[in-house]
């Protein structure tokens, strides 16, 4: 991988060293001989596709100008390659945070489920999984149909979610347009947007990584801003600066969990442990 990141690069790759790089992916410092720095992730089980998916997210959440993005320097099929961003210890900015990620959003998406240009295929990949992204007349259609009963059935099928969680899940589904809220234009989500993947910057500057980016529900994203009691997007300077640009619709509040079920689900087909019943109580909420 040295040689094949060297290449891309147009530099010789003198040192990488090992840094924290979430749950899916091994994740490195690549010290060039150039003096340039870059983070680099890889992962032996990775779908075919997912680093260039990736790094098309990055380059469609950067076009608005809203919030900081790290710039794509090298994408293969075993690593992406991206701009270091270095941290000073600054508290993250909440208020930038909430501006520009309502800008993001605002920045819409043509359907739900559409990827981001230079995607190949058709199906969201989220780590080693691949979901659907068919085409659906509403977000609440698309919601049960691509995301919530896919993900029931595999989390099901790996002993993750019992009957009675499936049975949840499926009643959510079939009452989906009385749940989900008011209509609301088509928004450009993130797709993975817990608070580790808000990065603080130099000067506690809002950067946005590892994306899993398509058109959804704004809510979508906001609601796992809240699941991992991370710091980003907590206090009510995040909250404020968001509506100044967006408005949230009345109710977000009560529908935080089920927008959960998916990052939920998703969890339990990749981790298990307590996320199948963590998803199945978010379900039952609304049964």
């Amino acid at each position: 991988m040295r040689e094949a990141l060297a290449a891309a690069l147009g530099d010789e790759v003198v040192a990488l060293v090992a840094v924290a790089g979430g749950d899916l992916n091994d994740a490195f410092r690549a010290e060039l001989a150039g003096g340039a720095r870059a983070f680099v992730k890889t992962a032996r089980d990775a779908a075919p596709g997912a680093y260039a998916a990736e790094a098309a997210g990055l380059r469609w959440l950067a076009e608005p100008g809203a919030l900081a993005v790290p710039a794509v320097l090298a994408v293969d099929e075993r690593f992406l390659a991206l701009e270091w961003v270095e941290a000073d210890g600054t508290r993250l900015d909440e208020a930038a945070l909430g501006r520009g990620l309502a800008q993001i959003h605002r920045a819409g998406a043509p359907a739900p489920g559409t990827l981001p240009p230079g995607v190949a295929g058709s199906a969201l990949i989220l780590g080693p999984l691949t979901l659907p992204n068919d085409p659906a007349p509403s977000w609440p259609a698309f919601y049960a149909a691509n995301r919530l009963l896919p993900l029931a059935r595999m989390a099901a099928d790996r002993g993750a979610l019992d009957a009675g969680g499936v049975r949840a899940v499926e009643s959510v589904a079939a009452r989906i347009d009385a749940l989900a809220g008011p209509d609301e234009p088509v928004a450009r989500l993130h797709g993975d947007l817990w608070s580790g993947n808000v990065h603080t910057g130099a000067g506690g500057r809002p950067w946005l990584i590892d994306p899993a980016a398509y058109g959804g529900h704004r809510e979508v994203d906001l609601a796992m801003l809240s699941l991992f009691r991370g710091r980003a997007g907590s206090g009510s300077a995040f909250g404020e600066a968001y509506d100044e640009v967006w408005p949230r619709a009345g109710g977000h509040a009560e529908r935080t969990a089920l927008w959960q079920l998916f990052p939920l689900l998703v969890h339990a087909v990749l981790f298990g442990g307590g996320y199948g019943a963590s998803a199945a109580r978010a379900a039952q909420r609304y049964g």
